[in-house]
């Protein structure tokens, strides 16, 4: 796609897959001139750009000769954080509005975000960077039950419940190849109990949490959500503790501007950091959920900043409202016909669905966040409405196989 000329600011939008869509398709919305960048020549966001440039959200200097030659007013990304790196070194380099390379590293490197709440007292479970296999085996001697993740990767590719040292020298490797900064796995103790997200944003003004969800996993691999249920209240558990804890350490990583998303366990009364990005939830939580839950327009609130305007972030929650971002799960298979997704568009309630497979296709088994079978979200005034909502979309979706 050649270069147009425009009148409007220009902004360039790093990763262009399905969840920054949303993102670039606002940033059209708001009168910019987009250029997206991404490794595939079929990247979704492409379609919405004013010019594309094929390359690896991970190769730093193919993305900043693209900036150096179109020249953009702000580069961001969005629902990716292997892109946040990248972002940040173009815009340190331009000298553009953004996080800075020391904040990237400490919000995409799990080992620095470790260290940081071990130093400054935040509540992180015991952990030991690996760099070899006997490394990982004395930490799951001295715990019994462990995570071993990469360092910087995303979508819970690498993540490994681990239990026994057969299972520990078996996923050790796949672990350690998801790691891109330097080849190591960062071991944890595991933490029990429910898991939550925080998805909020960094303005000049402060900090603001604009919604809260409740986690449910997978059985068959725990690592992996299977439901994100999100209110702005909650009778068991403390929110406003969990708001707090969360605006707490946003503040002391110094993160400038931006859009935050956390994950967190609950227990022994306290909220333990799992981790925390510098970007928004993905599957459309920042770009759809947020404005559900808060009435904040969060992408055109990042697009905004980084634009070097000031931002107003005020939200209006609706204490009753509900809303669901929940994981579709089919049988392996291959897909003769699918039927119900029409009416399910048209349900009062229902903001998104989407399958990662078409007719034709054969499902998969499910080992990691990006190769879930399906989603949907919607929303509803009580949790009561959502969950009638929620039966009434699964009994229509239906999936029809191939027989032999």
């Amino acid at each position: 796609m050649e270069e147009g000329t425009t009148m409007h600011k220009r902004i360039m939008i790093v990763a262009g897959g399905d969840w920054q869509v949303p993102i670039t398709k606002k940033a059209k919305e708001m009168g910019l001139y987009v250029i997206s960048s991404n490794l595939y020549e079929d990247s979704p966001a492409f379609a919405y750009a004013d010019a594309v440039k094929i390359a690896n959200v991970l190769d730093r200097e193919a993305n900043l000769a693209c900036a150096e030659r179109y020249k953009p007013d702000a580069v961001v990304t969005d629902q990716s954080d292997i892109a946040v790196p990248t972002v940040a070194y173009i815009c340190q380099r331009l000298g553009l509005p953004g996080i800075g390379e020391d904040k990237a590293s400490l919000f995409t490197n799990k080992y620095k975000m470790r260290e940081f709440c071990k130093k400054y007292g935040f509540a992180s479970p015991d952990f030991r960077l690996c760099t070899e296999l006997g490394q990982a085996k004395t930490f799951l001697a001295e715990h019994h039950r462990i995570i071993i993740k990469p360092i910087d990767s995303q979508s819970s590719r690498g993540v490994f419940l681990i239990e026994t040292q057969e299972d520990l020298t078996r996923y050790f490797g796949q672990s350690m190849q998801y790691s891109n900064a330097q080849k190591a796995v960062l071991a944890e103790q595991y933490v029990e109990g429910t898991e939550f997200t925080v998805d909020g944003i960094k303005h000049s003004k402060g900090y603001t949490v604009l919604a809260v969800s409740k986690k449910k996993h997978y059985k068959e691999n725990p690592n992996v959500a299977k439901e994100l249920f999100f209110s702005n209240q909650n009778v068991k558990f403390d929110y406003e503790k969990l708001r707090k804890t969360n605006q707490e350490l946003v503040l002391a990583m110094g993160m400038p501007f931006g859009l935050t998303h956390a994950e967190y366990k609950y227990m022994d009364g306290q909220y333990y950091l799992i981790e925390i990005a510098a970007r928004g939830g993905g599957t459309k939580i920042s770009s759809n959920i947020v404005p559900l839950m808060s009435g904040v327009d969060s992408n055109e609130a990042l697009l905004r900043m980084a634009l070097g305007e000031s931002v107003q972030v005020q939200p209006e929650f609706k204490m009753e409202r509900c809303a669901v971002l929940k994981f579709l799960h089919f049988q392996s298979g291959r897909v003769r016909k699918i039927e119900g997704l029409t009416e399910i568009r048209q349900m009062a309630g229902v903001d998104d669905i989407g399958l990662n497979f078409t007719v034709g296709e054969t499902i998969q088994p499910m080992h990691d966040d990006r190769s879930r079978q399906g989603y949907y979200i919607a929303y509803a005034e009580s949790e009561e409405k959502l969950r009638a909502l929620q039966k009434n979309i699964e009994q229509t979706l239906q999936v029809i196989y191939e027989t032999e």
